[in-house]
């Protein structure tokens, strides 16, 4: 059965795990993706904290590492010239170069799209950093904290008279960055079957990040009416009842997203509390003053209410009702979730000699052209003989690669 991205191929020279996200999704809806990495001689760093390098893991560990899955890798250094010339040659062959450099490294290191579109006018080039390729924070480090924090989402996130809550690195890094990025990748792509040729694709994480804020009301309401939203006070965020954690009474917590009015009202009459079907309305009022206080009042009613029973027997007992209501789940309890098993989002791979792999499935369900893991990620430099061979290197020739510490 062929795949949605069947003979796309893509150059992935990310090294962070941004772009792996991106290229991953690629991969699995049927992309050719070759991983250009570091040979361990060359010393580069790793991004970020706690990520071990590639090379030092066991073959179990790599297999685990959903991010690399539906790859190949070459490990080559850039900094040499014989490394530069290998990419070079696989450039005219590839559709879409992919990089997460810090604005003006592709270009010191000659990989830049100026010198690489030359060499093949088809090609997509992608560029994915922080904030961008202009603008005064350009050159700045930065991570998903950072660039949630400057685009205004990290002020919005967590409790009234709190500080504010720091997520897990979803919202820019993954959101903002990697998903924006196979959409500009998939645009571009498409935009060549009209015009015959490729072009730059330039996305900053912090972009996204604020970018998200429009699927918000907040943003709009801000530009609209220049009111500033409060952190744990937004429909969004806390600040009703009707939306919002509670605790059961075995020490879980459920989520109750009941944004719509008539969600709502199932949901007061199934507690047999009708009294508080009036309250949803006050939402459209600014939560000041008196409005606040009978929301607050509202809110330690149902904190007390679902002490009652335990976060499952809440689940069960309202979710024949109409009423959105969900377990907030550990990761023990997702892969366990009945709903994640149906939808394969979890998925076992039988393999010789490292048993079961378990990763998470695959969230783009198309019905002609389905996505599937084919390969398990590959250990650093796993396929640098066979690509290069494909290139028209001979053994000697890949031998003095490793040799000169430009391949490994």
């Amino acid at each position: 059965m062929s795949s949605a991205l069947d003979n796309i191929k893509v150059l992935d020279l990310s090294r962070v795990p941004t772009g792996s996200y991106c290229t991953m999704i690629m991969g699995d809806l049927g992309a050719e993706v070759l991983k250009v990495e570091t040979p361990l001689s060359a010393g580069e760093r790793q991004a970020g904290q706690g990520i071990p390098l590639k090379g030092t893991g066991t073959k179990r560990e790599i297999a685990f590492n959903a991010l690399d899955r539906n790859k190949k890798s070459i490990a080559l250094n850039l900094k040499t010239d014989e490394g530069k010339k290998v990419i070079f040659q696989l450039v005219k062959q590839f559709d879409v170069f992919l990089e997460c450099f810090r604005p003006g490294v592709a270009g010191r290191l000659g990989i830049d799209y100026n010198s690489l579109s030359k060499l093949n006018p088809k090609l997509v080039y992608c560029s994915l950093t922080g904030w961008g390729q202009d603008g005064p924070r350009r050159n700045f480090p930065g991570h998903d904290l950072n660039f949630i924090a400057a685009s205004g989402a990290l002020n919005l996130i967590g409790e009234k008279g709190r500080k504010p809550v720091i997520p897990l690195n979803l919202v820019a890094d993954y959101a903002g960055g990697s998903l924006l990025c196979v959409i500009g990748i998939l645009a571009a792509l498409w935009a060549r079957e009209k015009t015959g040729r490729g072009q730059y694709v330039d996305i900053a994480m912090a972009d996204g990040a604020l970018s998200l804020l429009s699927a918000s009301p907040v943003a709009a309401d801000f530009l609209l009416n220049a009111q500033e939203p409060k952190r744990g006070e937004t429909i969004m965020s806390g600040g009703y009842p009707f939306y919002n954690t509670y605790l059961a009474g075995d020490g879980k917590y459920v989520a109750l997203g009941c944004a719509e009015p008539w969600f709502w009202e199932n949901f007061c009459r199934a507690i047999g509390k009708e009294d508080l079907i009036p309250f949803h309305l006050l939402y459209q009022k600014p939560l000041t003053g008196k409005v606040a206080v009978k929301l607050r009042k509202v809110t330690k009613e149902l904190e007390k209410t679902f002490l009652a029973r335990t976060s499952a027997q809440w689940v069960e007992f309202l979710g024949d009702k109409d009423i959105p209501i969900s377990p907030v789940n550990s990761l023990k309890d997702v892969f366990n979730d009945p709903q994640v098993i149906q939808r394969k989002m979890l998925i076992e791979l039988k393999t010789e000699g490292l048993g079961t792999v378990r990763q998470t499935g695959i969230p783009v369900k198309m019905s002609d052209t389905p996505g599937a893991v084919r390969r398990l990620a590959p250990a650093l430099g796993e396929n640098t003989d066979e690509i290069l061979a494909g290139l028209g290197y001979s053994n000697k020739e890949i031998e003095e690669l490793r040799k000169k510490g430009a391949a490994q």
